[in-house]
């Protein structure tokens, strides 16, 4: 029998209905993918040429922290920010989620607890059983867009096996951006309790209607508490190049993440390569995308709040949105898109909002859309929602 921590793993809710999607183009349905966060944006150029144009005779091992000239060059694009990171504050890891998982198992043992915001990046629920760590869920909800909580409902969850709290902003998966005076009460927490805070930092760039970026490496007072998780996946357009990184300015976090690396010898060597063309780019290149994403973003949420009992505030960030429908069962739903309904031969895939919460019973009637398709395509996504929506039999009365 296989062991206990794989049988007790989630499937992934974003590629668990790949099968049915699958079926529906078989039966010649088109499929307009809105259930993963898979940008339609090109890669890059200078990022595909670094790839054509490598020419070393031999792809040797790398550096297990990371190539010195990628550390070099991410140091200087945080100072976009206004950030001071040194490329010895950072490990570039195989992608995000290796910055996740490293991240989970240096600060926390087995049976161990870390405060998660949910709904949240439902692939944590991976990370924490390869770890063999609990999350603890505080519940934020869709009528006031998923703004923290109280100080107060945050501390109840916190006990004697809590070793940090886990952020995400921009969010992923409802496009929230926690304020400067949440980040502070987070800080605070920290403080009283003696906790890390995890800051998964992904969709830096994907920030609209003029909000200002707060990172939590911008309060000096924490930095020996926070661990920043950071990827070029979405940043460039670059989801298949596995290239991520962690942050930390704690000498002893760094210490343990880099038995880790070197545990896993290092991270890919020609993406890092590809990764580092992408930050000596001029940082204008993100004004064009940012722009293209709000005009997405406008659209779907537009066409969304037209649609009787839909609840759902503006998301300021990322490009998702956790959207509460008025259907019993929105796993159901999703399924019944790709098996039952169509529109003139098309359909759309959505991702069920179940798998991003731990509390039982909670996202049942909720899905989460990524808004990564362009324009056209995405009007006529939201056009075919509708229709959906007037005609399913499981609605609630």
């Amino acid at each position: 029998m296989i062991s206990k921590r794989i049988r007790n793993m989630q499937e992934s809710p974003i590629r668990k209905l790949v099968p049915y999607a699958d079926q529906a183009k078989s039966r010649e349905i088109k499929v307009y993918h809105l259930n993963i966060g898979q940008p339609d944006i090109k890669t890059p150029a200078p990022v595909l040429n670094a790839i054509k144009n490598f020419s070393q005779e031999i792809i040797a091992y790398g550096y297990s922290q990371g190539e010195p000239f990628l550390r070099e060059v991410i140091s200087e694009y945080f100072k976009n920010y206004n950030i001071s990171v040194n490329p010895d504050d950072m490990i570039i890891t195989t992608g995000g989620s290796e910055a996740i998982l490293f991240a989970f198992s240096v600060v926390a043992d087995i049976d161990d607890e870390i405060i998660v915001f949910e709904p949240y990046y439902t692939n944590y629920n991976g990370y924490a059983a390869m770890s063999n760590i609990r999350l603890i869920p505080v519940t934020t909800k869709a009528e006031n867009g998923f703004a923290l909580p109280s100080t107060e409902e945050i501390e109840k969850k916190i006990g004697k096996r809590t070793k940090a709290i886990l952020l995400c902003s921009p969010n992923n998966p409802t496009g929230t951006i926690y304020p400067e005076k949440d980040l502070n009460r987070i800080i605070e927490i920290a403080k009283k309790h003696d906790l890390f805070i995890i800051s998964d930092e992904v969709y830096r760039e994907f920030i609209y209607d003029d909000i200002e970026y707060r990172s939590l490496l911008h309060f000096e007072e924490a930095k020996d508490r926070v661990i920043v998780v950071d990827s070029i996946s979405k940043r460039y357009s670059a989801c298949g190049a596995r290239i991520g990184y962690l942050i930390s300015k704690n000498r002893d976090v760094l210490s343990g993440v880099m038995k880790l690396a070197q545990a896993r010898l290092c991270p890919p060597v020609v993406e890092q390569v590809a990764a580092a063309e992408a930050y000596r780019m001029s940082f204008s290149y993100f004004k064009e995308v940012q722009k293209e994403y709000k005009n997405r973003r406008d659209i779907m949420y537009k066409e969304l709040k037209s649609i009787d009992g839909v609840v759902l505030e503006l998301p300021m960030g990322a490009f998702y949105m956790v959207v509460k429908l008025p259907v019993k069962d929105s796993e159901h739903y999703a399924r019944w898109l790709l098996e039952e309904f169509n529109h003139n031969n098309e359909t759309v895939m959505v991702a069920p909002a179940g798998g991003f919460y731990s509390t039982e019973g909670l996202g049942n009637d909720e899905i989460r859309l990524a808004y990564v398709l362009e324009k056209q395509k995405l009007k006529k996504a939201m056009e075919i929602l509708k229709k959906s929506l007037e005609i399913y039999p499981e609605k609630k009365i």
